[in-house]
């Protein structure tokens, strides 16, 4: 499940089994540190646009979701370094800042919200001495919990929003399949399974659709989206910098 990408254990939020929980503030993104993509919402595309390619991936269109590039190579985060720090002054998916919690949906049948809080329970911030405590003592959800599950529903939202942009583009067929491809070095990248909007399609749209997009926010989106594409050669810069320190590292243990 993409929902629950780099959680090690999730278990669902309860007040009786974690009402001595207490989390603390990790210093680091080391556990986004192997993901070379994360689902993205529409409404963060303005924002990430600046510093990420913003694609659409999928196995076919039917099943494509927008989602940020954040590397070239199987399990690499080109934006976190070995200390688990992001690169300063870019763009940090929510996908990411909603860690360790995350909403799931609950199984058909379930009594209840059609989701539920989970929590990683691997994460290293939590604990029973240390940090904000996650529950009071008479039970009741403490801030810093409260301030986090209101996170987790606006990323909800978001995301309900942005399935409502994609059925808008399968309606009117506005995504073609790109393939990307790089030469470093005499070596290959190609990348697959991968969308983006076509533009000459974009220009045919009949009026009314036109008005319709406009309305909603669909061309700030999209145009975002086409904008965003020019960060491709930006993250091959960031491959091409870490290659070189990979291989300066390998040159002094030799030495």
């Amino acid at each position: 499940m993409a929902e629950v990408l780099f959680y090690e254990r999730p278990v669902p939020l309860n007040r009786t089994e974690h009402k001595d929980l207490r989390i603390k503030p990790i210093p680091n993104l080391k556990f986004a540190g192997s993901v070379h993509s994360v689902p993205l919402t529409g409404v963060e595309f303005p924002a990430a646009a600046r510093d990420l390619p913003i694609l659409f991936g999928g196995v076919t269109v039917e099943d494509a979701g927008p989602m940020a590039l954040l590397g070239l190579r199987e399990n690499e985060n080109l934006f976190i370094n070995e200390q688990g720090h992001w690169a300063p002054n870019t763009y940090i998916p929510a996908f990411i800042r909603r860690y360790p919690f995350v909403l799931a949906e609950k199984p058909v049948g379930a009594e209840g919200d059609d989701f539920t809080v989970f929590l990683d329970e691997a994460y290293e911030g939590f604990n029973t001495t240390e940090g904000e405590v996650l529950f009071k003592d008479d039970g009741s959800e403490s801030e810093v919990l409260n301030n986090a599950v209101r996170f987790l529903g606006e990323f909800q939202q978001h995301v309900s929003r942005t399935q409502r942009f994609m059925e808008q583009l399968r309606k009117h067929k506005l995504l073609e399949p790109r393939n990307i491809r790089l030469e470093k070095d005499g070596k290959s990248i190609n990348l697959n399974g991968l969308f983006v909007v076509n533009e000459d399609k974009l220009r045919q749209l009949d009026e009314k659709t036109a008005l319709e997009f406009l309305r909603e926010g669909v061309y700030g989106w999209i145009y975002a989206h086409l904008v965003s594409l020019g960060n491709i050669d930006r993250v091959s810069q960031r491959l091409s910098e870490r290659e070189q320190a990979e291989q300066a590292a390998s040159s002094a243990l030799k030495n």
